[in-house]
């Protein structure tokens, strides 16, 4: 996030820093990523450590834990080399709260590598080791702690909402009303896509252990070697969840199929493309229309809501 969160004293940091043994004497924000926020800390000697703030009321606490825990398993137990995992604390948990309500903390180890960002497109060469890392992570014995990924559209109740009530006025900051116009005028497209979903929602598969976003932001290359961060949203879901963000031509989902024995389902590859779109609409339109001011991330969900909407048009 480019913004800094609200209501955040980063005074908390360094002492709760002293759970992961950490003694930090810098602590760099780092704006990065959208969702959750992030500090470089450092410790004076060389040392560093990459920590992250995430707000417990958009997911529950206990939910990111869970994708937490996983991918300390899938890096301890499963040797798993490219999960950039959460250190554990000196009680063995991933996460802790810094507050009673809102905010909590995971510790990453400073990971040195050239990042990407979403919709960079990959080298074939690349493509096909990023595939290779998936039909690694996939073929995993799942953790206790892996929680299952629901088919089901996270930010359903929100569009059907707005398309319910297309006359209630947005009134959250200098671009809900915009926002608002934008959804009236695509809302046949909404209506549409979302039953598109829902046939397409019978054709999955078995679930395996997926990473649920491996685009090129959630990527590292250091010396030729690939890397994944970000395990939020770690989870129990078909393979799909993953190769539609990866494969682009049919060698990539053949490499896939030789290497797992198991062919990508082509529906099921529109499914979860589509539902990461409509997913989107949903999280840009809860921004809008909830009190925000004119800044770089408010600026950039309405520019993400628009362009997103006219995808979901021109594909339709």
């Amino acid at each position: 996030m480019r913004d800094r969160p609200e209501d955040f004293h980063e005074g908390l940091l360094r002492p709760a820093l002293r759970a992961w043994d950490v003694r930090a004497t810098t602590l760099d924000y780092a704006p990065v990523g959208f969702g959750d926020y992030h500090w470089v800390a450092g410790d004076g000697g060389g040392r560093r450590w990459f920590v992250t703030v995430a707000d417990v009321r958009r997911r529950t606490f206990d939910g990111l834990g869970l994708a937490m825990d996983t991918a300390a398993a899938l890096r301890e137990e499963a040797g798993l080399g490219f999960v950039v995992a959460p250190l554990r604390a000196s009680d063995g948990t991933t996460l802790r709260r810094l507050d009673r309500h809102r905010y909590a903390m995971s510790v990453f180890p400073y990971a040195a590598g050239t990042a990407g960002h979403f919709g960079d497109e990959l080298s074939p060469s690349d493509r096909g080791a990023v595939i290779d890392l998936l039909a690694g992570l996939h073929a995993t014995p799942p953790p206790l702690s892996a929680p299952p990924r629901p088919p089901e559209l996270a930010g359903r109740a929100v569009l059907e909402s707005c398309l319910g009530e297309p006359d209630r006025p947005w009134l959250g900051g200098p671009f809900s009303e915009p926002a608002g116009e934008l959804i009236a005028e695509h809302a046949g497209t909404l209506r549409r896509r979302l039953a598109e979903l829902d046939r397409l929602a019978g054709v999955l598969g078995e679930p395996v252990v997926t990473h649920g976003e491996p685009h090129p932001g959630n990527l590292l290359c250091a010396d030729g070697q690939w890397s994944l961060v970000d395990w939020d949203t770690v989870g129990l879901a078909p393979p799909e969840r993953d190769l539609w963000l990866v494969a682009v031509e049919p060698g990539d989902l053949a490499r896939y199929a030789k290497a797992t024995g198991r062919t990508p389902d082509p529906r099921a590859l529109a499914f979860y493309r589509l539902r990461w779109a409509l997913d989107d609409v949903a999280e840009f339109v809860e921004w809008l229309r909830s009190p925000h001011g004119r800044t770089p991330d408010a600026e950039q969900a309405w520019t993400s809501l628009a362009g997103t909407l006219e995808e979901l048009r021109a594909t339709s």
